[in-house]
């Protein structure tokens, strides 16, 4: 049974709340609304709830939450974090900012990925208040911009604070989240010679050496990349994701650019693919002396991983039995997290969040009760884990 009870219409009115605020990623969407308007709330909800707060300017408009909780002694120190913005609303079929509440699902855009997620934490905090509870340690809530770009939110919250551990709300179907891929953006460029369409002699196809680079590609996924198995996040994978080149129908063209996405696993760096590609591209170079071929690496960012027995993922353990009565599941997620920051800056960091559908999508929405269960988790955790 939980310690803590969590009020469901006190976290659904949350929900609804931030669902409703427009919150569009503006480095994504051009003249998106961002993020200022959400971080207006969140510091007036999370002051309402008698924590302090403080907004740290990430970008120009665009301020991180971050809420304090002071601890009364020498406990451990926990932040319970997720990202504020949204992606694009283009084409969806539902009101994205009207929230509405239809078979015990709340659907909008965000609600998924990841409001529902930010109202557990206020319906987890909210519940400890109303309880009485009194932590030894420091309690952060960090909600951070820029997630769904290039997580500068997440990267600035960092520097600010150093808690022992922490809790990211992404959505995970109420299981726990151990690991997730990183990923590697890479350009390649094959060089070739420009001549008329009807010049044969001179003209070196750009193009069609292209084709020798992608064909490796398909050699990747099909026979390299299955060989790298791993228990919860199955194998890396590669697709080609932007191709350009050519100059007009009669002009044989003089250069190529291949937009690649390599997903990787926890333990693989920018220089393991960079090398596959370059020695590729080497032996072409061997069979035919008029292959030219270069790749780069363009953005990187890293996969995590953390271990069953780190103290905060026993603790999670815990406290979903305790607060929901039943042992939890693991898994591992194939998208990127701001997770991976935060565990590159040393503070131990595991995943849990609600159950639902759509993110980035036509249709979005969240599972009410998940979200409920979620805040009734994060409440015993935290108080467990000040407990430690």
């Amino acid at each position: 049974m939980p310690s803590f009870a969590v009020d469901p219409k006190k976290t659904t009115t949350y929900l609804s709340d931030l669902v409703s605020i427009n919150s569009i990623n503006p480095d994504l969407v051009r003249n998106g609304a961002g993020e200022s308007e959400i971080a207006e709330w969140l510091a007036k909800t999370c002051s309402a709830l008698g924590l302090e707060v403080s907004k740290q300017e990430v970008a120009p408009g665009r301020p991180n939450v971050i809420a304090h909780w002071p601890g009364k002694g020498k406990g451990k120190s926990l932040l319970l974090t997720g990202h504020v913005d949204v992606v694009s609303v283009e084409g969806m079929t539902i009101e994205p900012f009207k929230p509405q509440i239809k078979d015990g699902r709340l659907y909008g855009r965000g609600s998924y990925d990841m409001k529902g997620g930010l109202a557990a934490i206020l319906g987890g905090i909210e519940a400890l208040r109303r309880g009485r509870f009194e932590p030894t340690g420091d309690i952060y809530l960090g909600f951070v911009v820029d997630e769904e770009y290039k997580s500068i939110g997440m990267e600035a919250l960092v520097q600010k604070i150093h808690p022992d551990a922490a809790i990211l709300t992404e959505p995970t179907e109420m299981k726990i989240c151990l690991a997730h891929k990183g990923f590697l953006w890479l350009t390649l460029t094959t060089h070739a010679k420009a001549a008329h369409g009807s010049d044969f002699v001179e003209g070196v196809d750009a193009i069609l050496q292209m084709g020798r680079l992608i064909q490796f590609l398909e050699r990747l996924e099909l026979e390299v990349l299955p060989g790298k198995p791993h228990p919860l996040l199955k194998r890396p994978s590669a697709h080609a994701s932007i191709i350009e080149g050519g100059l007009g129908l009669s002009t044989y063209p003089d250069r190529c650019d291949l937009k690649v996405e390599h997903r990787l696993l926890p333990d693989e760096e920018p220089a393991d693919v960079l090398k596959l590609w370059r020695d590729e591209i080497k032996r072409l170079k061997t069979i035919d002396p008029k292959f030219k071929a270069e790749v780069r690496a363009e953005f990187f960012r890293p996969g995590y991983e953390v271990e069953q027995n780190a103290p905060i993922v026993k603790t999670l353990h815990r406290g979903f039995t305790q607060a929901l009565g039943k042992e939890p599941s693991y898994m591992g997620m194939g998208a990127w997290l701001d997770s991976a920051i935060l565990g590159g800056a040393g503070i131990p960091t595991v995943i849990l969040g609600p159950t639902g559908s759509g993110a980035h999508a036509a249709v979005e929405y969240v599972e009410l009760e998940s979200v409920l269960q979620c805040a009734s988790v994060l409440a015993e955790v935290t108080a467990l884990w000040m407990r430690k």
